[in-house]
Order: C-alpha cells, then sequence, then structure tokens
C-alpha cells in the first residue's frame, strides 16, 4: 500500500512538471509569434511611406531700396537748423505774473478789478439799439423840431362829413393833439397812443379848414402822429403823417365841400 502512493504521488508530480513545462513552451511560442508579427508590419509601412518633399520658390524675395542721404550728396549745401526761441531770451518776455514781482496800479480804466468786463460795451449797445428804434420808427429822437405849420393836402367831396382817425407812429411818449375846423374845437385834447382813435368833422358847403396842433412834445421827442380821413360812404381820402413836429405847430387839410 506505501509503494502505491508513493508511486501515484511520483506520477503526479511527473505531470505537473510536464504540463508546466509545456506552458511555458506555449508562452514564449506566442511571444516570438508576435514580436515576428510586429516587426514585419513595421518594415511593410516604413518601406510604403514617402515623406512629401517641401515647395521649391523660383521667385526670390524683393530687396529694399536703399534710401540715399540727400545731405551726402548734396554736401555743398548747408543744413537748416530751425531756430529755438526759447533760447533767445531777447525775443521771449517775462510774464508780469511772476512769484515776487508786483503787477503794475497805473491804469487809465475807471473799472475795478470785480467789474463785469461786458459793462464796457452796454452803452454802445444802447445807443445802436437807439438808432434801430428810432430808424424802424418804433422810437423817437430829439433831433430837430419842426417848427412851422404843414399842409397835408387839398381836396374837394360831396361828403357831409369826413371821420379823422389820429395814432402815433412812434414811440407812445404822451403826445397830445388838439382838432379844430374852421376854428371851431372838434376834440380839445386827444391822446394819441399805438392803436387808432377818431374825430367825426362836419363839413360845410364851400371851404373847410381842418387844423391839428401839436400841444405838445412827447418824452422821447417831436411830437408824432398818423392820420387817416374817410369821407361818410368810408372811402379813405388821405393817409399821411407828421413827424417830430414842434409844441403849438399845426398840420392842416383843405377841404372843399361842392
Amino acid at each position: 500500500m506505501l509503494f502505491l502512493c508513493s508511486c501515484l504521488l511520483a506520477l503526479y508530480n511527473f505531470k505537473s512538471r510536464f504540463y508546466n513545462t509545456l506552458s511555458m513552451k506555449h508562452i514564449l511560442f506566442f511571444i516570438l509569434f508576435f514580436t515576428a508579427a510586429a516587426m514585419s508590419a513595421q518594415t511593410e509601412f516604413s518601406t510604403k511611406y514617402k515623406s512629401i518633399p517641401a515647395p521649391k520658390f523660383s521667385a526670390k524675395p524683393k530687396k529694399i531700396p536703399e534710401v540715399k542721404d540727400p545731405q551726402g550728396e548734396n554736401s555743398d549745401i548747408p543744413s537748416i537748423k530751425t531756430p529755438n526761441v526759447f533760447d533767445n531770451t531777447s525775443i521771449t518776455p517775462k510774464s508780469k505774473f511772476q512769484i515776487g514781482e508786483e503787477k503794475s496800479k497805473f491804469t487809465m480804466s475807471t473799472e475795478t478789478d470785480f467789474a463785469n468786463p461786458g459793462d464796457r460795451y452796454v452803452p454802445k449797445m444802447e445807443k445802436e439799439l437807439d438808432k434801430a428804434l428810432k430808424d424802424a420808427g418804433l422810437k423817437e429822437g430829439r433831433g430837430a423840431l419842426v417848427k412851422k405849420n404843414i399842409s397835408l393836402g387839398d381836396f374837394r367831396t360831396k361828403s357831409e362829413y369826413f371821420i379823422v382817425k389820429f395814432r402815433d407812429f412812434g414811440a407812445i411818449d404822451g403826445d397830445l393833439v388838439k382838432v379844430s375846423c374852421n376854428d371851431k374845437i372838434i376834440a380839445n385834447q386827444l391822446f394819441l397812443d399805438a392803436s387808432f382813435k377818431q374825430v367825426k368833422i362836419d363839413l360845410t358847403n364851400g371851404f373847410n379848414k381842418l387844423d391839428f396842433e401839436a400841444l405838445n412834445i412827447g418824452t422821447l421827442g417831436g411830437n408824432t402822429a398818423e392820420i387817416q380821413v374817410y369821407d361818410d360812404k368810408g372811402a379813405l381820402i388821405t393817409n399821411d403823417y407828421w413827424n417830430n413836429l414842434a409844441a403849438g405847430f399845426k398840420a392842416s387839410i383843405v377841404v372843399t365841400k361842392e
């Protein structure tokens, strides 16, 4: 019995060595096979791959032209140097407001240091404005007064009466007018303003003298008035005016009623 067990144990050890030897041979075989296959594939790939050569350009790069110095060619012409005004102190005035230098107190102006610089132009602007208003007939001026009676025309009519309208065509400065016909007072004192004021004057047969007397001169100048005369049918007979009339003088219309 002991002998049989020894034989079986020896047989088992032999089989184990046989199988271990067989498995090692298989592993070595597979390693050699895959190594040979890899080397064959690499050799085939290296024989088929061809590198692409870099392109060749026949054109040559352009050369940058050399810039010649004009002063080198024209060495006889002297170079011009721009003068520096700051190097010459004779033409650079020193500031009067430097630290340590007192500002001159002499002046011909009556303005103070705190006066508005625009105040010096106000009188001139007011003068130009007054002139513009006078030229436009919006303001009167104290020029030479008209010191004589003036005629505004002679007319013939069959109208029973006249409607006379007055207004101050200049600035409203308090002009007053007295209206009369054949020395008969129609309106003793008529104040002239911007709107027309009317007076009805009955006419007698034959000669009629309508007088419009300047009772005063306004605060801005002589007496100024615009006058419109209409007949009894509303037709305009005349449209006239007087300008800068002195106080006490008259503007007159002569009407002959047929």
